[in-house]
């Protein structure tokens, strides 16, 4: 999270936090103009996705992929409108793609289409390529 909100400070955008409360790790970094700091997960979720119009999504552990399938899974349902979804660092996300396209498809606990909610990205540039040109 410190890499986008330092993005976002140093471009003259207003940079905001949501923490979660954990016996280790969270704290504002340094980037952050205003934070707001949840006890739970699902209440976080919420509100990263309520003003989102898109999610970049780094490599990470088993929150991060909670995160981005929450998100994949309210838009393959019709929850929330579809927004792109970008995995950064291609690689993390082609190894998950491939355990996806050859475990979950297969078995028909998701759809070869619903690969495409999540797309990946090397650097910001193909990032934001894929922002400006996805069309809902």
């Amino acid at each position: 999270m410190e890499a986008a909100n330092r993005g976002a400070k140093e471009s003259g955008w207003i940079s905001l936090g949501c923490n979660i409360k954990l016996p280790f790790e969270q704290k504002p970094d340094p980037y952050i103009d205003q934070f707001i700091e949840f006890e739970h997960f699902s209440i976080r979720k919420v509100m990263l996705v309520k003003y989102s119009q898109a999610f970049a999504v780094m490599p990470g552990g088993f929150g991060t992929l909670d995160e981005a399938f929450e998100v994949a899974t309210l838009i393959q349902t019709g929850k929330l409108e579809e927004f792109p979804i970008i995995g950064m660092g291609g690689d993390f996300w082609g190894h998950l793609r491939k355990l996806l396209q050859e475990t979950m498809v297969p078995e028909g606990v998701i759809d070869v289409n619903d690969l495409d909610l999540i797309h990946r990205a090397n650097n910001v540039d193909e990032a934001l390529h894929i922002i400006k040109n996805i069309h809902y």
